[in-house]
């Protein structure tokens, strides 16, 4: 198989591109700016464009597939001959559709905690060594691709974006996958510069179910009132499982989880992460695997990457970072950190980095979203806002859209200064966004604060 990649640089399609060629395809790509770690890993792999920019002429009728990506445009040169040569293109999900036509799909979907799920469910495979394919939208410790293509996995598990799949494919990606076993977490509107109503948002979901299998099943959380609403009306039509948060009790070292009688010792915590856990469980399950070997095998799981992941942790100090950034992740995130640390001072910061949570319409969606902390700190860059041509925000709006909890502030020189200016003996630090303050090295603030107690 000859296969070109246009955009090959991005973090979802050099890993598929890498994929395939330890599949091996005959892999080739363009792009107009790579950066690391896509760069270092397709140069790895052999198969890093020798030069920068769209290249007409790499397109020729050799080529079996052009797979496209978001980051390229529609009047994209290459996509064009493409299209004039008839080479198919396909988008990123339909192209790992096409790999698994022949496998077992599961398909993790929901607005917040695919990454986590998914994460757990990899796990228990790898320690059962049960042999399966995978796409995962974050990087994981201990993989150096998240896409694995394979001729012999019976089962292709995947983390089910409900963005779009590509400049000329508008569909959310997880419409593309028709699984036979699907998940939702939970549904909380994101992506609003895409889907302009919780309605329409809701909706992107009710259309995965519809796409599910015949005899398929779909695996729901009882919690979440819109995920709750769509398991009872798919109950008549496919098979359905639904989830809730297991018995559990607070521990030093984690969480002491609860299920038919057993009691299993956990390094993870907090309702929502065990929440998701049951729904791994579940996932697993549709695998074969039994619920009291799932549970073992989880024993040893200690996060996903960049979900409540430490820092730093000494006797009475410890500091993490996560991805969180949409109302209910802060919430769920904050609350659990809390839970775990009631004895604890725990400082939240959070940055709004993401077009919707800094769109000023989008505010009033945070109220009490950091309530469970002692104190909140949210940043934004008046910059960045202006760089997404959204409208200028103040930080009277930003505090009012919280509901008046938080400190807000505008600069990461504001951010550090409050934060060196705290005791943090017997305290936790939650560090929560998409990016990273626009420069703080999370590591050595870490060991700034250790150095300093």
């Amino acid at each position: 198989m000859n296969i070109h990649f246009i955009a090959i640089g991005g973090s979802a399609m050099h890993n598929l591109a890498i994929a395939l060629s330890r599949k091996g395809a005959n892999v080739t790509g363009s792009d107009d700016e790579i950066f690391e770690p896509s760069r270092t890993r397709l140069e790895k792999q052999g198969i890093l464009p020798e030069t920068i920019g769209w290249f007409a002429d790499k397109i020729n009728s050799n080529l079996d597939a052009v797979i496209l990506g978001m980051h390229a445009r529609e009047d994209n040169p290459e996509l064009l001959k493409a299209k004039e040569l008839n080479i198919p293109v396909f988008s990123y999900p339909e192209y790992l559709y096409e790999q698994s036509k022949d496998k077992k799909r599961i398909v993790i979907g929901g607005s917040h905690g695919k990454t986590t799920i998914t994460s757990m469910l990899l796990h228990v495979m790898n320690a059962l060594q049960i042999d399966v394919d995978y796409m995962v939208g974050a990087q994981l410790e201990g993989y150096d691709c998240m896409v694995r293509l394979s001729e012999t996995a019976k089962v292709m598990i995947l983390e089910g974006d409900e963005y779009l799949s590509s400049p000329i494919d508008r569909r959310p990606k997880l419409h593309l996958y028709h699984p036979d076993v699907a998940i939702i977490s939970g549904i909380a509107w994101d992506h609003i510069n895409v889907f302009p109503s919780f309605e329409n948002y809701v909706d992107q979901f009710d259309i995965f179910c519809s796409l599910i299998q015949k005899n398929g099943t779909l695996i729901y959380n009882t919690e979440d009132e819109e995920v709750n609403k769509l398991g009872l009306k798919y109950a008549s039509s496919i098979n359905t499982v639904p989830y809730a948060t297991p018995e559990y009790d607070v521990t030093d070292s984690g969480t002491l989880l609860k299920f038919e009688g057993k009691a299993y010792p956990l390094q993870i915590f907090g309702g929502h992460n065990l929440q998701n856990l049951m729904g791994a469980m579940y996932l697993a399950k549709e695998i074969g695997v039994d619920p009291h070997d799932f549970f073992t095998a989880v024993q040893s799981f200690t996060g996903a990457g960049k979900r409540l992941q430490k820092v730093v942790e000494t006797k009475n100090f410890t500091m993490f970072k996560d991805f969180a950034h949409s109302p209910s992740k802060l919430k769920a995130t904050t609350k659990a950190v809390k839970e775990q640390y009631n004895n604890r001072t725990v400082v939240a910061c959070m940055e709004l980095h993401t077009f919707s949570s800094l769109k000023k319409e989008f505010l009033p969606h945070y109220k009490d979203a950091m309530q469970m902390a002692d104190h909140a700190i949210v940043y934004y860059s008046p910059e960045v806002v202006h760089h997404k041509k959204l409208e200028p925000i103040s930080k009277e709006l930003v505090s009012e859209g919280f509901g008046g909890n938080v400190v807000v502030m505008n600069e990461t020189a504001e951010v550090l200064q409050f934060i060196r200016a705290q005791n943090w003996d017997n305290s936790v630090l939650l560090m929560m966004s998409s990016g990273n303050f626009d420069g703080i090295d999370y590591d050595a603030l870490g060991k700034e604060i250790v150095d300093g107690l």
